[in-house]
């Protein structure tokens, strides 16, 4: 046995028990905030400056800081005692870390610029444009038609897509495909994900979304799926770890606005994309699909009266 298999003997033989858990950071920025109210009024004073602005708390002299808030230097101390940390060190060190996820989130709202009233009204608007701009200018139709055709013949199609968008859009793709007749499902938990990838044979098909394509879960399924012999398509962004493991990528990449109150605009691109996926695979199928569109509106109808031109379902 070579030195490389009693390694990975080793490491299939550890305990799950004996590993270290992961190391969580503490949120310093929520602790500042919840422990407000039992803060003591100069620690209070403290705590007002630290989170107006924090990379100048992170950056700054303990002396500073004092001077800013009108308190003493000791204060400071007490304060950053006060919400659980060892000391003004221990305070930066965790500050810092807390910065991570980037000033932007940190930001105060932007000031009233629109005749309603809504800072934000143009801004759900264009940007929902631009996605839809960026997802016609990016997407490209061969591979378009490639998915079609993948879609059309599976045995049965298979939607992963994890977390909030792209657990939803995932429902929406299996809400797009089935009233075409075809066999489909969608899985937005990472255990069903594996398990479902693991059930699936030759002629199967995994639609994988991911905004980021960087969702290790969803990665993973894929890769099982193909192990398995199943195809796989893609919706997610270019140049990313999952759109490499897919048969077919159909890719866009949307820049996000800089507010962060603001749903992500992506979604718009992503809804295209699905759109154009589902109207290619009924394309395919034709006459079955359109088939199984009458029956669906025939019984909507007969349950509830309505116009010929209303939405399918509701």
């Amino acid at each position: 046995m070579t030195e490389a298999d009693n390694r990975e003997d080793s490491a299939l033989s550890t305990d799950p028990e004996d590993l270290e858990p992961v190391r969580r950071i503490p949120d310093i920025i929520s602790l500042v905030k919840d422990s407000y109210a039992e803060l003591r009024p100069a620690e209070r004073r403290v705590a007002d400056v630290v989170l107006d602005d924090v990379k100048y708390a992170v950056d700054a002299s303990n002396a500073a800081i004092a001077e800013r808030a009108g308190v003493s230097e000791p204060t400071v101390t007490r304060f950053c005692r006060a919400i659980g940390c060892e000391g003004v060190r221990d305070f930066k060190l965790k500050l810092a870390q807390s910065l991570v996820v980037g000033a932007l989130y940190l930001a105060k709202s932007p000031t009233v610029s629109n005749d309603n009233g809504m800072p934000f009204w143009n801004a759900v608007f264009g940007e929902a444009r631009r996605a839809l701009q960026e997802a016609e200018r990016q997407l490209d139709p061969g591979e378009l038609q490639k998915a079609a055709e993948l879609i059309a013949k599976a045995r049965q199609v298979t939607v992963f897509g994890l977390g909030g968008s792209s657990s939803a859009l995932a429902q929406e793709t299996q809400y797009r495909l089935f009233r075409y007749g075809i066999t489909v499902s969608a899985q937005c938990d990472p255990y069903l994900m594996r398990m479902t990838a693991s059930t699936l044979k030759p002629g199967d098909l995994v639609i994988a979304i991911s905004a980021t394509g960087r969702t290790r879960e969803v990665i993973e399924a894929v890769e099982l799926a193909k192990h398995y012999r199943a195809n796989a398509i893609a919706v997610t962004a270019p140049d990313t770890d999952l759109a490499r493991a897919c048969d077919v990528r159909l890719t866009v990449a949307v820049p996000e606005y800089p507010d962060t109150l603001k749903p992500t605009a992506s979604r718009f691109a992503f809804l295209a994309a699905i759109d154009l996926l589902a109207v290619a695979s009924a394309y395919k199928l034709d006459g079955s699909a359109r088939e199984t569109v009458r029956r669906i509106k025939y019984n909507a109808q007969i349950h509830r009266t309505g116009k010929e031109m209303e939405p399918l379902g509701d």
